[in-house]
């Protein structure tokens, strides 16, 4: 028989499979070594590879600041009712070849009467005597988006009207987005409801980087001689260079050799500035600036600073407002509107201005 035959064992290095075969935990273990150097070294040429593209190529940095090619297909913005009430959809046309999206909420108290009712209704109501607010939202997204809406609802049912635009570029709106498109954009709509309003106050309230579309807003409607009746910022910048460096993808990078000539100048050179203290120095308009103090997105002492800057240049010091909410509440970038003292400030902070 075969008894007498000596059994095949596997030595140091050898698997039992056979001389020169690995064994299963051995491949694995080679397998997993060879993707963490793989995912590392693709990380690597990532990281490096960022910087060399923002400064070579131009379309880069506006994409990187507005954020807005990425356009859902699923979301009908023609048709408010599907995310909020007593609301009509309209397009402006700020110049030739360019059309903005637009809806109107019309405040709460007023629901019954919008059944059935067209543009033209709606466009009437503006010098109903309730405040009107011009909303100018952040980058990326579009005038449906949840944290926007849920704004909006608050806004409509304390008593005003509410004008949220989506800028060219963004949602369904046409052209491209630049500093100076958006401005137009924005100027056009505050002017748009300001021939409609009749007596009613109309404020502009932005957040984000809608805080330097709305300060670059006010100033070009006070050098018209108009200035805006009142301002609100939400979560706002000192300058849009001083935002990208404090921002959240900046960290690791402000190490990087070159931080500024890579990342900042790029910006600089595609006509993106955004220069809040600058903008707001220049306008007489009330400020009110909200700012939480958990924001990762663009740091309260941004906020904070800004507020100094302005309320130091101001002969009325009592015109600029800041108003800050604590960490622990969770409001972070996007989550204000649900503070329940959001309408006592509003309302305190509208009292307080020459118009109200």
């Amino acid at each position: 028989g075969g008894e007498g035959r000596p059994r095949a064992e596997a030595g140091p290095g050898v698997s039992a499979m056979g001389p020169g075969r690995p064994g299963p935990r051995r491949w694995i273990h080679r397998s997993l070594i060879f993707l963490i150097k793989a995912c590392v070294l693709t990380v690597l040429i990532i990281y490096v590879t960022i910087p060399f593209a923002m400064k070579i190529n131009p379309v880069i940095a506006p994409m990187m600041i507005y954020f807005n090619l990425f356009r859902s297909p699923f979301i009908d913005l023609q048709h408010p009712g599907k995310f909020i009430n007593h609301t009509v959809n309209l397009y402006l046309t700020p110049e030739e070849g360019v059309t903005v999206g637009v809806w109107h909420t019309v405040p709460e108290s007023r629901w019954m009467e919008t059944r059935g009712k067209d543009q033209q209704w709606y466009e009437a109501t503006l010098s109903d005597g309730n405040p009107v607010i011009v909303y100018l939202h952040g980058n990326g997204g579009n005038r449906a988006e949840s944290y926007r809406v849920a704004l909006v609802k608050v806004l409509s049912a304390n008593g005003f009207h509410v004008l949220a635009m989506d800028y060219r570029g963004w949602g369904d709106s046409t052209g491209y987005p630049s500093e100076e498109g958006l401005t137009m954009d924005s100027v056009h709509l505050y002017e748009w409801a300001r021939a409609r309003s009749g007596r009613s106050f109309v404020c502009l309230w932005g957040h984000s980087l809608g805080t330097g579309v709305a300060s670059n807003t006010a100033r070009r409607l006070q050098e018209k001689g108009r200035p805006a009746d009142a301002i609100v910022l939400e979560a706002p910048f000192t300058t849009i260079r001083e935002e990208v460096t404090c921002h959240p993808f900046s960290v690791i990078y402000k190490q990087f050799p070159g931080f500024e000539w890579f990342f900042l100048d790029p910006v600089t050179e595609n006509n993106i500035v955004f220069h809040n203290i600058e903008n707001l120095k220049s306008v007489s308009s009330p400020v009110l600036i909200l700012h939480a103090e958990d924001d990762p997105i663009i740091p309260f002492e941004l906020g904070r600073k800004l507020y100094r800057s302005l309320h130091d240049s101001r002969i009325f010091k009592e015109q600029v407002k800041f108003v800050a909410f604590p960490g622990i509440l969770g409001y972070k970038h996007n989550l204000i509107y649900r503070d329940p003292r959001l309408p006592e400030i509003l309302k305190e902070f509208f009292k307080s201005t020459t118009k109200c």
